[in-house]
C-alpha cells in the first residue's frame, strides 16, 4: 500500500525541522543560527562588491536557478548560475562533465564571492570540483546536501546544511524550502531597510 499523502507531508515537516548545520570547522550550529548566518552572508553583497554563484545538477539546478532569479529580482544582489545550455554542453563535450562548473568558477569567481553548492547526494564530481576551485579562488562556500551523512560536500563549506534522509525527493524538497526561506528572509530585510513602513514580502512565518 502506498504511503498516504499526510504521512509524506508529516515526514517532510520532520526532516525540515531536523536539518543539520555545521560550520567550516565541523562545529554544530542550531538551524536558526545557521540560517541567520546564511542570510547575513547573502545580505553582505548589498553593501559590498562581489557576487553569489550557485551550482547544482538536475533538480538542484532548478533550485539554483530559482535562487539566482530571486536574489537578483527580490534581494537586489548580483547572482549567477552557470547552466546556460551552449556553455554547459561545450565544456562537457570538450573537457568532460566533471569540469562543467569548475571551469566557470575558475574563470569568474573572485576573492570574497559566495559559492552555493547544492547536491542531493553530496557526491557529484562536478559540484565537488567547483567547490574546490571556489575555495582556491578565495570564495566563501555554503553547501546543501543529503542522502549520506558522510558525503564529502558536507565537510567542504564554511556553512553546511544536511538533510538526514536517503530519499532524493525529500532532500530536494528540503533544499527548495530552505532556498525559499533564505530568499524571503533576505528580501524582507532588504525591503525593511529601504522602506521600514512597507514590505513586499509576506512575513507570515
Amino acid at each position: 500500500m502506498e504511503r498516504k499523502v499526510t504521512d509524506y507531508f508529516r515526514k517532510l515537516s520532520e526532516l525540515l525541522l531536523s536539518l543539520q548545520v555545521t560550520d567550516g570547522e565541523g562545529g554544530t550550529l542550531s538551524l536558526e543560527n545557521g540560517v541567520e548566518r546564511a542570510v547575513e552572508m547573502v545580505l553582505s553583497f548589498k553593501s559590498a562588491p562581489g557576487k553569489v554563484i550557485i551550482i547544482g545538477n538536475g533538480g538542484s539546478a532548478s533550485t539554483a536557478g530559482h535562487l539566482q532569479n530571486d536574489f537578483f529580482n527580490l534581494v537586489g544582489i548580483r547572482a549567477m548560475v552557470v547552466t546556460e545550455a551552449a556553455q554547459l554542453t561545450a565544456i562537457s563535450n570538450d573537457f568532460g562533465y566533471g569540469s562543467c562548473f569548475e571551469r566557470p568558477v575558475k574563470q569568474w569567481a573572485d576573492i570574497g564571492d559566495l559559492l552555493i553548492a547544492i547536491s542531493g547526494s553530496g557526491k557529484s564530481e562536478n559540484v565537488l570540483r567547483a567547490v574546490q576551485a571556489g575555495i582556491a579562488r578565495g570564495c566563501k562556500v555554503i553547501t546543501c546536501s543529503g542522502i549520506g551523512e558522510n558525503n564529502p560536500l558536507r565537510r567542504m563549506g564554511h556553512l553546511n546544511f544536511y538533510v538526514p534522509s536517503r530519499y532524493y525527493g525529500y532532500v530536494e524538497l528540503a533544499h527548495s524550502a530552505l532556498a525559499h526561506y533564505l530568499i524571503d528572509a533576505a528580501a524582507t530585510h532588504s525591503e525593511e531597510i529601504a522602506c521600514p513602513a512597507k514590505s513586499v514580502v509576506n512575513k507570515s512565518w
